[in-house]
């Protein structure tokens, strides 16, 4: 009986805890003076998306977007929660209340401006694609009637879905997936956006990216859920900071420069003070 007892009141402690989750999650965003009473950020991140966002040999995150996601918590004088998220549950995470802020290479676009709210830039970046050097692609009419890798809910997907119909895009919900699929041939090429494929050519022999620099020079952003102010308005605050002390430069020194190489120019990929030159 006793037992029996021990197994309800656990059950119950059990139901009252999602119970307490679920109400919290419905009062919403967590506001910059709510998260700092709590002692940590919960920000969302890539895992598998290197130089960017990954999961090095040791289990620990690295790369340009933790660099800022570290920084973020450190000056907000609480701990970092980091959810690792792919590329289509960005937004959802966000309207969700799963994550305060999203730093997992968010280009901004105006269609995802309708459902987030984004802070100022930290990169810039096209679009690129990388293929195989036996049959190097160099102009996007050259995907005409064969099949692109592209991962989902990127820009590279609406991208071309928007301008070359004639592309058959073969879509995975994760960067690793993607790249598999190229490594093993079953597309003729993969784009994404040029940093992340220069980066990803130049660590494995055999591939090039041919197309360096496709549709709109864009910029990526944190993100926030829609209507978060507080949030928003410190992140905002932040960047300008950290401009002054050309942070983003040393971000790219400590997270990219290995990457890239020493003649690589930073100025091609970081932004300032949120002002893009």
């Amino acid at each position: 009986m006793k037992n029996i007892a021990r197994i309800a009141a656990l059950l119950l402690a059990l139901v009252l805890t999602l119970t307490t989750a679920s109400a919290a999650l419905a009062d919403g965003y967590r506001t910059l003076d709510e998260i700092r009473d709590s002692g940590k950020i919960v920000i969302g991140l890539f895992s598998d998306k290197k130089p960017f966002g990954y999961v090095d040999e040791n289990g620990e995150y690295q790369g340009y977007d933790v660099y800022l996601a570290r920084r973020l918590a450190e000056d907000l004088g609480v701990a970092l929660e980091i959810v690792s998220l792919d590329a289509p549950n960005r937004i959802e995470y966000l309207q969700s209340y799963k994550v305060d802020v999203v730093l997992a290479n968010f280009t901004y676009t105006e269609d995802r401006a309708q459902q987030v709210d984004f802070a100022l830039p930290y990169m810039k970046v096209a679009l690129g694609v990388v293929s195989p050097d036996a049959a190097l692609i160099t102009e996007p009419e050259q995907l005409n009637g064969k099949t692109l890798i592209v991962s989902k809910g990127t820009t590279a997907e609406t991208f071309f879905e928007a301008n070359y119909q004639e592309v058959n895009l073969l879509k995975f919900d994760s960067y690793t997936e993607a790249y598999i699929a190229l490594i093993d041939g079953r597309g003729d090429a993969l784009s994404t956006d040029n940093t992340e494929v220069l980066a990803w050519a130049i660590e494995n022999p055999g591939f090039t990216v041919g197309i360096e620099s496709l549709g709109s020079l864009d910029t990526i952003n944190p993100a926030v859920t829609k209507g978060n102010e507080t949030l928003l308005n410190w992140i905002n605050e932040e960047i300008v900071r950290l401009g002054r002390e050309n942070f983003f430069h040393a971000d790219y020194e400590a997270t990219l420069r290995e990457t890239y190489g020493p003649n690589a120019d930073a100025d091609s990929l970081v932004v300032e003070g949120g002002v893009v030159e």
